[in-house]
């Protein structure tokens, strides 16, 4: 058991890295009708990875905000997911996302870091502090890196961002990133 928990393991760190060739490839064998029914859309083990989908099309990338503490993850809630460091993909952690919106069945989501060298940073963009942090350290919010996190991968909702905050978020985005 724990080889093929290697195998996942290693295939998820090359899909984080090829992800949007290898789905290209994935649809392609699909419809040939060279692959069986999708095993992707049950959902993972606790403690999974989230899967890597295809690069959303600027115009695909809708804004939204309407979150409702009901135990799902929705577009103005800040939640835990694992996260892959961009350096090397095999290692990561959990830490507080904003979900932004959806793109079919997954969620798009921003990182916050609480580092805080990245004040003035045009990648980045100050919260402040609240609810998803209980030490009440500030945070900054990642523009430039959309994660796409299966819903299922998602550990707890953090905190609802409040309004003002997120449209904060939504004007950089729309401005420096073409989203809608």
């Amino acid at each position: 058991m724990a080889t093929w928990g290697r195998i996942a393991s290693t295939l998820g760190r090359l899909a984080i890295r090829e992800g949007p060739r290898i789905y290209q490839e994935v649809q392609r064998r699909r419809a040939a009708g060279q692959l069986s029914p999708r095993s992707a859309d049950r959902p993972g083990p606790a403690g999974a990875r989230p899967r890597p989908g295809p690069p959303p099309r600027t115009g695909e990338r809708l804004l939204e905000y309407s979150p409702d503490l009901d135990g799902r993850a929705d577009p103005g809630e800040i939640v835990w997911t694992w996260v892959a460091y961009e350096e090397d993909a095999s290692q990561g952690k959990d830490r507080p996302v904003l979900v932004v919106g959806r793109q079919g069945e997954a969620l798009l989501g921003l990182m916050l870091t609480g580092q805080h060298e990245r004040d003035g940073d045009p990648g980045y963009l100050s919260l402040g502090s609240g609810p998803w942090d209980p030490a009440g350290r500030p945070s900054w919010v990642r523009l430039d890196r959309v994660l796409e996190v299966p819903e299922a991968h998602i550990r707890r909702e953090g905190a609802v961002l409040d309004r003002q905050r997120f449209d904060r978020v939504a004007g950089q985005l729309r401005s420096n990133h073409g989203w809608r």
